[in-house]
């Protein structure tokens, strides 16, 4: 069986021409146990994004993992740049913190 996190790295993969991409589960700092692989952290490094607006680019993604958020990807980190701007980067940034919301409801 396929994880969450390489059904997401496929679904990209399949849908645009990549240069770096990471899919990291940040699952375990949001509860862990009952709630693994639904925190996920995403660097995407493509030539078809330098054109767009931060918003686009964010609105692309979320367009193309449609399936993995409606069937339980409760947070997706959304790191996403041009070449150039890989190339100037000196490291991605941290996810935000965890607020506890699914920790809350669920009484964890």
């Amino acid at each position: 069986m396929m994880s969450m996190a390489e059904r997401i790295e496929g679904l990209l993969r399949a849908a645009m021409v990549i240069d770096e991409l990471q899919v990291i589960d940040e699952s375990h700092g949001h509860g862990g146990g009952r709630l693994q692989a639904t925190h996920f952290k995403l660097v995407l490094v493509s030539p078809e994004l330098t054109t767009l607006s931060r918003v686009r680019r964010h609105q692309r993604i979320y367009a193309l993992l449609q399936g993995p958020l409606q069937e339980g990807v409760h947070a997706l980190a959304l790191h996403l740049y041009s070449p150039a701007e890989w190339a100037a980067l000196h490291e991605v940034p941290d996810s935000p913190a965890c607020r506890g919301g699914s920790r809350q409801s669920e009484g964890l």
